[in-house]
């Protein structure tokens, strides 16, 4: 007998999955007057609770077709946001640029989803941002916006309530006010000091309802402001390096040649040493090369081991001088130059070591394993 609800959940799945209204009948005998209410009240409503199931999805759809429909309005609506940049997006660069604070982003749903995006880029190539929700704003939050930053809201219709309802306190404190909207109508544009629009165009979702469209025009216009402000900063991958020290990135553009280059037992030999003292040095050093100095000890060349398999494949001497035997004008880069950029030499002059030097004389010895080995791509 069935002494809970869950009981008579599973007595009811029982009846009704073996279509047996006769069962149903029996159970209602064996249970209180309270379940059996319990168990008609279900009866009764089924048949609501069936039609709201969704649909079973369409397993003919062509998914392909679909897919490239959407990615074709969402093209759409980037050539009518092209037609949007014009004066106003010249006076949001000017405004940003001439911010003595940070530039504040916010907006609410997809579009504080898109704003968070915005922010970060704009952070991470030299322009000061960060996302405010504007729910929290509303609740003590809106303390991050001090005079001397930039409000950018976003808003595809304009008329978001939570950002409405900020707008009163932006104005007190002077801060500009920079507007991302589908056009000029909506409140928030209205209140702008720089109304930037997307422009009229359709959402790729088929209700027209889901975000689609307006959130890629939007990211595309955050993404238009930041590159077009890390032009107007001169920003470089140096500057760029700065913020993104961690992971693969982060060793790539922050290691440099003097972090990974050898220092210690230098193979130096003088220009008059002959091949067999050379050898000595060579194996003592265990890099594969001798470096070769004159006597004011400036590097005037290099004798690597592939240089010595083909001198002794030509039967030189070994009491031949190094002089005779060296690379003239080996290549060589400084301690400062990005390891990144030490193995793309490397690989261009399809060498495997790399000579350091400071004013013609020797510092160190990179090689090509050093910089793998240093996790350098």
């Amino acid at each position: 007998m069935p002494k809970s609800s869950h009981d008579v959940g599973f007595f009811y799945r029982e009846s009704f999955y073996d279509k047996s209204y006769r069962s149903l009948i029996k159970i209602c005998h064996k249970t209180s007057s309270n379940m059996v209410s319990y168990l008609f009240y279900f009866i009764d409503y089924l048949p609501l609770m069936n039609d709201q199931t969704p649909n079973t999805a369409d397993l003919d759809t062509d998914f392909i077709s679909v897919g490239l429909t959407a990615i074709n309005t969402e093209q759409e609506a980037l050539a009518l946001l092209k037609n949007e940049l014009d004066e106003r997006f010249v006076q949001a660069c000017q405004a940003i640029l001439a911010c003595r604070g940070r530039v504040v982003v916010t907006g609410m749903g997809k579009s504080g989803h898109i704003g968070r995006k915005i922010a970060a880029t704009l952070a991470s190539t030299g322009t000061p941002a960060f996302f405010m929700h504007p729910g929290e704003a509303g609740h003590g939050d809106l303390g991050m916006l001090v005079q001397g930053d930039v409000l950018i809201a976003i808003s595809n219709s304009g008329q978001s309530d939570e950002i409405k309802m900020l707008i009163p306190v932006v104005k007190q404190l002077g801060i500009p006010l920079i507007s991302i909207s589908r056009d000029r109508r909506g409140f928030l544009p209205k209140s702008a000091n720089i109304a930037l629009t997307l422009g009229n165009f359709e959402e790729a979702c088929p209700l027209g309802l889901a975000p689609t469209s307006s959130t890629t025009a939007t990211l595309a216009l955050g993404d238009a402001l930041a590159v077009a402000l890390l032009h107007a900063r001169g920003f470089t991958s140096n500057d760029f390096a700065l913020s993104h020290p961690a992971g693969a990135l982060g060793r790539k553009l922050l290691t440099r040649v003097k972090d990974v280059m050898h220092t210690e037992n230098l193979p130096v030999v003088r220009a008059d040493t002959s091949l067999d003292k050379a050898l000595l040095v060579m194996t003592g050093g265990r890099l594969g090369l001798a470096v070769v100095v004159d006597e004011q000890d400036d590097v005037v060349g290099i004798f690597t081991d592939g240089d010595l398999r083909r001198k002794l494949a030509d039967n030189v001497s070994l009491s031949a001088p190094m002089s005779t035997l060296m690379t003239k004008h080996p290549k060589h880069t400084t301690g400062e130059m990005r390891a990144s950029d030490a193995l793309t030499l490397m690989n261009e002059c399809a060498i495997s070591q790399l000579l350091v030097l400071n004013k013609g004389r020797l510092e160190g010895v990179i090689s090509i394993h050093d910089l793998l080995k240093a996790g350098v791509s």
